[in-house]
């Protein structure tokens, strides 16, 4: 389901892991510079690039897609065997950075778009603890069997940022969604920002190095 991932080492003794997954269309190469750029010196990045498949919302034309888009609107059909499918490669990818010798709660996952979806969805519906979860311009994919599907704890920390102008995923995607984090999570954090479109900003950036920096201290 995933080829060869993008790794950027920690550049001091490993404390902590970090997988971000990239959006439809893309591969690990596209976030991976930029992540680098904001995690902690004693944090490893890991980029996997998602299979490719045909995907319903680009006319069936193949690219790397982390599970099948069937529609764009929040109340549409979802491919939920390949979101799960999809979350348990996630989950596995956790694991081998615990067998590694890194402990769940120091391990944080993260993404961009459909990236950000699979990130929430798999950090949910994942049972240890984690470092935490981003998610940007995303939403939450499967989110009717919240919370019967929740086996993280409510303690979980969540950044979620969104462009206020996203043609894509449109705000009130992450809006919504926000909404029902709060009612699953004791403190998610929603963030929003003015003109930004399907894309990131510095003031995101910079959102996020923080939220990491935090839930990643040194040891």
């Amino acid at each position: 389901m995933m080829t060869n991932p993008i790794i950027v080492a920690a550049t001091v003794k490993q404390t902590s892991s970090l997988i971000f997954l990239h959006g439809l269309g893309d591969t690990g190469h596209g976030w991976s510079s930029t992540i680098a750029e904001l995690k902690p010196a004693h944090c490893k990045l890991i980029c996997p690039t998602a299979s490719s498949m045909p995907v319903t919302l680009n006319a069936g034309f193949t690219m790397p897609s982390w599970f099948d888009l069937r529609s764009l609107d929040a109340s549409g059909p979802e491919d939920e065997d390949g979101i799960k499918s999809a979350s348990h490669l996630v989950h596995d990818m956790i694991e081998g950075e615990i067998k590694a010798g890194i402990s769940s709660d120091r391990i944080m996952i993260g993404g961009f778009s459909q990236g950000g979806a699979l990130a929430l969805y798999s950090a949910l519906s994942y049972p240890k603890p984690i470092g935490g979860v981003i998610c940007l311009s995303g939403w939450l994919p499967l989110s009717k069997y919240f919370p019967n599907a929740m086996k993280c704890s409510d303690v979980l920390p969540v950044l979620q940022c969104h462009g206020d102008c996203d043609p894509i995923v449109p705000l009130k995607w992450g809006q919504m969604t926000a909404s029902v984090l709060k009612t699953l999570l004791k403190s998610p954090e929603f963030k929003s920002y003015r003109g930004l479109l399907h894309s990131s900003s510095e003031e995101e950036l910079q959102d996020v190095k923080e939220f990491i920096g935090k839930q990643l201290p040194p040891v």
